[in-house]
């Protein structure tokens, strides 16, 4: 992919989306580091010096936010992520892409910045022929329940206390949408 969306004045400036490279892996595993919380992650906190880009995450999955320097001098600053893959290796549902990682700043939250990343990420799917767009969130994730829901997403599942995170139980809520 090699398109780059606008994404709209977003908190003074110019959003701009565009397919990560590998040269994007130090900033968004900083944006991981700065942004983890059990609020939305099952996972350990991430560590500040392992790499970002593995075997299982590539650059091609993720799309990146970026909003313009304060001055023409400043580079652009990244604001945010989404990663967007086959759910399997199967090929009976090749058809679908799912969501595996929505992050945005905290200083860029509340400024469009994660609908204009899942717009983007429906519009990659949509061109790699997906069908459908599926994720999973966290019960007690509200904001990103309310957002996803806003963008089309519908409750297709819920496992109950699927996980166990910081000593409380969470439920594991599976979402998704047509993209025709």
């Amino acid at each position: 992919m090699t398109d780059v969306h606008d994404g709209g004045a977003v908190g003074g400036g110019e959003l701009r989306i565009r397919p990560a490279s590998a040269t994007d892996g130090d900033l968004l595993r900083d944006l991981d580091v700065a942004t983890w919380s059990y609020q939305h992650a099952v996972t350990s906190p991430p560590s500040p010096g392992t790499p970002f880009f593995d075997e299982r995450h590539h650059p091609d999955d993720y799309l990146v936010a970026e909003l313009p320097g304060r001055n023409p001098a400043d580079p652009a600053r990244v604001v945010g992520y989404i990663c967007v893959v086959p759910p399997t290796p199967l090929p009976a549902n090749a058809h679908v892409r799912q969501i595996q990682g929505l992050v945005v700043a905290p200083d860029a939250r509340g400024a469009g910045v994660a609908r204009a990343l899942l717009r983007a990420g429906a519009g990659h799917a949509r061109a790699a022929g997906a069908r459908r767009l599926t994720l999973r969130v966290l019960g007690h994730n509200t904001p990103a329940r309310r957002l996803y829901e806003s963008e089309g997403f519908a409750v297709e599942g819920v496992l109950p206390e699927e996980f166990l995170l910081d000593g409380r139980y969470a439920d594991d809520v599976l979402m998704g949408r047509a993209l025709l």
